[in-house]
């Protein structure tokens, strides 16, 4: 059995039979267990918290992350760029683009520029998860393929917005969808956009709250 729960934001636990492993561990983050594999997408505040990171942190917790955020932790840290991937025991890594298109900081400088985060897809116990990362709707999307879980930004402004989202799963085709890094947005708009055009199932978490696969 794998359990998805979510830790508000962008931040997520996954656990499997023997693995704990946690996506985006921002500020904030409350995680309670210590961690076999920590997995960080980009180095903005509210995705990577040394601090939180080091709660968790064992001998042999690995950290798999961006070059930038490297410099910043003690654990046992791995770079990764997008298309790579990564065996880690029974555990598979892959890295793949998270950037943005349509939403700059200032004319021509987007949020996430094209190489600066990655999402990933994570295999586990033979269940497939990807984490967006932050990102616009992107044709790397079309790529993905068997995914079992989506965790998609919905928030608009640094990503996607719930209408790109629910386009995003539709494209991707996941058996669940689950919106994250919502700031203000209602996620039952995603919700309904996704289960209108498809027969993805969309669970909308409460912070703590877990689903089971």
């Amino acid at each position: 059995m794998v359990t998805i729960k979510w830790l508000g934001h962008a931040a997520f636990q996954i656990r499997g039979k023997d693995k704990i492993v946690y996506l985006d561990l921002g500020e904030g983050a409350k995680p309670s267990d210590k961690a076999d594999l920590v997995l960080i997408s980009h180095s903005h505040w509210d995705h990577f918290d040394p601090k939180v990171i080091e709660r968790v942190t064992k001998a042999d917790t690995l950290v798999i992350a961006p070059k930038d955020c490297a410099k910043s932790l003690k654990a046992n840290v791995k770079t990764i760029e997008p298309g790579e991937s990564l065996k880690i025991g029974d555990l598979e890594v892959m890295a793949v683009h998270a950037y943005n298109v349509k939403r700059f900081r200032s004319p021509g400088v987007p949020f996430h520029p094209k190489g600066f985060g990655v999402g990933y897809v994570l295999t586990i116990d033979g269940k497939s998860i990807y984490h967006a990362g932050d990102t616009d709707l992107i044709p790397e999307m079309k790529e993905l393929k068997r995914v079992d879980v989506a965790i998609l930004p919905t928030g608009d402004t640094y990503t996607m917005d719930n209408s790109e989202a629910a386009e995003a799963t539709l494209t991707i085709k996941p058996k669940i969808a689950i919106p994250m890094h919502r700031w203000t947005t209602d996620p039952e708009e995603f919700r309904r956009k996704v289960e209108a055009g498809s027969r993805v199932s969309v669970r909308v978490l409460k912070e703590g709250e877990e689903i089971e696969l």
